[in-house]
C-alpha cells in the first residue's frame, strides 16, 4: 500500500495555481512532502494512544484503533542482527529504526524465534541492581537489554548470536522525480519515490502540504485553507 506522489503533487499544484497563488518548485514540494509524511506518521502513535484510552462506545473506537494499527503495520519490520565489530553483547540499531518493539534471542534451534526468549528492556541502574544476585541476574532464558542512542547491549554475555529485532521503521524519503530537460514527471524508480503511508491518508497529505505551501509562498489564505481542512478532518475522526 502506498500513495502516488504524482497524484498528490498534481492536486497541490491545481489548488495553488487556481488563483495564481505562486509556483512551487519540485525541490520545495519534496521538502514539504517529506515533512507532511513525517507529521502524519508520528500522529499515528498519538492517535492510537488517545483512542485506546477512550471508553468503549460501540464499534467507533475499536474501528479507529484497528485502522491506526493497520496504518502502523505498514512500517513493521524484523531483522536478524550480529554483534557490532566483535563487541561482545553490543548490537547496532537499524538505520531506519523509529521504534524498537521487541528483542528476541535464539531458542534451542537455529533461526527458530517462535519459541525464542524475549529480552526485557531495563535501565542501567536496574541492571546493576539485579546483576548482583544469582536469583535475579539475567540468564539466556530470561535475557535483558539496555538501549542507547544507536545500539543495545544484551545480557548475559553468553548470548552472542541469534538476536532478532522487531521494530517500526521510519518512512522512506519521498521524491517527485522529473526529467531535467523537460521538467516533466519521471516515474522511474531511480528518480521517484512514493509515499509509504496508507492510501486513506492521501487527502491528509494534500492538506498538510497546502498549509506548508502557504508559509513558503507567504500566502495566509492558502495556509488557512490547509489548516481549516486539517481541523475538519480531525473533528470528523473524533466524531
Amino acid at each position: 500500500m502506498s500513495v502516488n506522489i504524482n497524484t498528490v503533487y498534481q492536486r497541490v499544484l491545481a489548488i495553488t495555481n487556481k488563483e495564481q497563488r505562486g509556483y512551487i518548485t519540485p525541490q520545495e514540494f519534496n521538502y514539504m512532502a517529506n515533512q507532511a509524511q513525517l507529521d502524519i506518521f508520528e500522529q499515528y502513535f498519538y492517535d492510537l494512544n488517545q483512542f485506546s484510552r477512550l471508553p468503549d462506545s460501540g464499534n467507533v473506537n475499536s474501528d479507529m484503533v484497528a485502522l491506526i494499527e493497520e496504518k502502523i503495520s505498514i512500517f513493521e519490520k524484523s531483522t536478524t542482527v550480529t554483534e557490532s565489530g566483535g563487541s561482545n553483547g553490543h548490537y547496532l540499531l537499524p538505520s531506519d529504526l523509529y521504534r524498537l518493539n521487541n528483542v528476541f534471542v535464539q531458542a534451542s534451534r537455529p533461526d527458530d524465534f517462535v519459541d525464542g526468549n524475549e529480552a526485557e528492556l531495563v535501565t542501567l541502574q536496574y541492571f546493576l541492581k539485579i546483576n548482583k544476585t544469582k536469583l535475579a541476574a539475567p540468564t539466556e532464558e530470561n535475557p535483558v537489554y539496555i538501549q542507547s542512542s544507536n545500539k543495545i547491549e544484551i545480557f548475559p554475555r553468553s548470548i552472542t548470536q541469534g538476536v532478532q529485532f522487531y521494530y517500526i521503521k521510519k518512512p522512506v524519503e519521498v521524491k517527485w522525480g522529473y526529467d531535467s530537460a523537460t521538467g516533466l514527471y519521471d516515474s522511474s524508480s531511480s528518480k521517484t519515490t512514493h509515499f509509504e503511508l496508507h492510501p486513506s491518508d492521501e487527502t491528509e497529505l494534500v492538506v498538510k502540504i497546502l498549509a506548508l505551501a502557504g508559509v513558503i509562498l507567504k500566502d495566509p489564505g492558502l495556509y488557512q485553507i490547509g489548516s481549516a481542512e486539517e481541523v475538519k478532518n480531525v473533528q470528523q475522526e473524533k466524531a
